[in-house]
């Protein structure tokens, strides 16, 4: 026990513990102040890094294990990225991820490349300064979508497709990488060799994991499963994606690359669901410590000596991303509102940014100044989307006062409202065609009553028209919707999602041209439904209540099964 206690503790772990308590001290503050964990995440980093622990811990190697710990992070999160990539989801999204996200990419990245170049920085470093500050943060964008109940609607849309390409192209830039910085150097004379390597052993790891990923991969889970040990089906799992990152690395690619490849694997597996909820912990954990970790290489004194320059690139950024998003998203035909909202959720940078930098200044070292700006004002602008992306109903309330938005919606030509819309009295308005939505319409048709359905889902939308139904794509928030909808000649309202914004935003218009209307909401929590009853609504479904009720309903029903044996 004396030898035991003897021992001297290793740094590392020494590391962990001390991250690992201060993002919970520091998040649970913030939870109580209601704002952003990720700030907390950074702050936290920037404290260890600047008031002496690492010094008093005696370790020489710091910066190695916390990028080794971060490493990691971000190969679970590429693994995940994989796992969860949809060719069918990309489809649907195609014109949004392949024109939007292009035109982002481009818009984004090339003033700051032509910025950086004229300001000194050779062309390798300025281009992957401009794509490092291009991509955006998904994993904040989509969770804060998924806190304001807004993961369907077609902002998240948007940013879902921008996103979807901006994965593709720096998982291809990572690739490239080191081509660029072979291009950009004086001795270029085996670019053209260097180039069709790494392509020869891009096209060989893809190949060996496609061919895993048919023969081996699955009757490896199926045996695993068959044990029905969870410990080992988690552990197979993760060495899965150890491997084939461990084999990209051994290849000279990128070992974020690998765990890419890795998640595309056993991205058809019948057990996807369950490897994601065995990874997804592990994946937070680590990434968690690969945002402490940005900020631990946040040099404070340096920091402040560029606070000026931090808070202009930080201010530039989200404004130029978020101007250049919102008119890309105009252009393909979304309203202001969720325009504003999809691209206020892209405006900061991202994680991929980070690993970026981080990769390239293995390459070829990074000013100092420029490294602790761009980390500093990246970290700044993560922290700030939550908060930004509250700014975008404001937002399109002062542009729509100041007559900067379309008056209509803009409708496919396959999809324009039909004429025998005008036609229908006393009929039923329903908002979503969700799963509570078409439960709905099919019960309103049993009775022969008549309805209009309002959604924002344009394959949806067109597979309706299709089928002869009375069908509106626009948006409940708008007051031309309820004049197309025939609100007037309408007995009842259903909203069949728990947006409560929205509801809320459409029932000034409901009151205003028909004070008769009956109105059916949906609301997640208690808060919502009494919003929603103050306002005027005449019956809320509130989601908990009733899912409380359902659950004591077939609760009792087993005891009292039991009681009649």
């Amino acid at each position: 026990m004396l030898l035991l206690a003897a021992t001297p503790i290793p740094p590392l772990f020494g590391l962990l513990a001390i991250m690992l308590v201060g993002i919970v001290v520091v998040s649970l503050v913030l939870i109580r102040m209601r704002q952003s964990l990720l700030i907390g995440y950074f702050l936290c980093g920037v404290f260890i890094a600047n008031s002496g622990i690492l010094e008093g811990m005696g370790t020489a190697e710091t910066e190695t294990r916390i990028s080794q710990m971060a490493e990691f992070g971000v190969i679970l999160l590429l693994f995940t990225l994989g796992l969860e990539f949809s060719l069918s989801e990309l489809k649907f999204l195609r014109r949004l991820a392949f024109v939007g996200g292009s035109t982002q990419m481009a818009l984004c990245a090339l003033p700051v490349i032509v910025g950086a170049w004229w300001l000194g920085m050779g062309i390798s470093q300025s281009t992957v300064l401009g794509v490092a500050l291009a991509l955006s943060s998904t994993a904040i964008s989509l969770k804060t979508f998924q806190d304001l109940e807004l993961g369907g609607s077609p902002g998240a849309r948007l940013a879902i497709g921008i996103a979807i390409f901006q994965d593709l192209f720096v998982i291809l830039f990572f690739l490239f990488l080191p081509v660029l910085f072979s291009a950009g150097s004086t001795n270029s004379v085996g670019l053209m060799p260097t180039l069709l390597g790494i392509t020869g052993k891009g096209l060989l790891f893809v190949g060996v994991a496609l061919a895993l990923a048919h023969w081996v991969i699955p009757r490896l889970l199926h045996a695993v499963a068959d044990t029905r040990s969870r410990e080992l089906f988690t552990l197979t799992v993760v060495g899965l994606c150890v491997g084939l990152a461990y084999l990209g690395g051994l290849l000279e690619l990128s070992l974020a690359l690998g765990g890419f490849v890795a998640g595309l694997a056993v991205s058809d597996s019948i057990y996807r669901h369950r490897i994601l909820a065995d990874v997804m912990p592990l994946k937070d954990l680590f990434l968690t410590l690969f945002f402490v970790s940005v900020g631990l290489m946040i040099d404070l004194r340096i920091a402040l000596m560029w606070w000026s320059q931090i808070i202009l690139v930080t201010v530039g950024l989200m404004f130029v991303k978020g101007t250049l998003i919102t008119f890309i998203a105009r252009g393909l035909g979304l309203r202001t509102r969720p325009s504003l909202l999809g691209a206020l959720s892209l405006s900061g940078a991202g994680e991929f940014g980070l690993v970026l930098m981080q990769r390239a200044g293995e390459l070829e070292p990074w000013p100092v100044a420029v490294q602790q700006v761009v980390l500093a004002s990246t970290a700044l602008s993560m922290g700030l989307i939550p908060a930004a992306m509250k700014l975008a109903d404001p937002l399109a309330d002062v542009l729509k006062r100041m007559g900067l938005t379309s008056k209509s919606a803009t409708l496919p030509a396959d999809i324009k409202p039909s004429a025998r819309l005008k036609a229908l009295e006393d009929h039923a308005i329903v908002c979503g065609y969700g799963p509570v939505g078409q439960r709905l319409v099919a019960a309103l048709d049993d009775s022969g009553i008549g309805t209009v359905i309002v959604d924002l889902n344009a394959e949806t939308v067109r597979r309706l028209h299709k089928a002869g139904r009375q069908v509106l794509f626009a948006d409940a928030a708008h007051s031309e919707t309820w004049d197309l909808a025939g609100l007037e000649r309408a007995r009842l309202v259903a909203f069949t999602f728990p947006d409560t914004a929205t509801s809320l935003a459409a029932l000034d218009f409901l009151h205003q041209k028909n004070r008769e209307i009956t109105i059916i909401a949906r609301a997640k929590f208690a808060s919502e439904a009494e919003a929603l009853l103050a306002k005027g609504v005449h019956t809320v479904i509130h989601d908990e209540a009733e899912s409380g009720r359902a659950l004591a309903r077939e609760a009792l029903h087993v005891y009292e099964a039991k009681g009649e044996e």
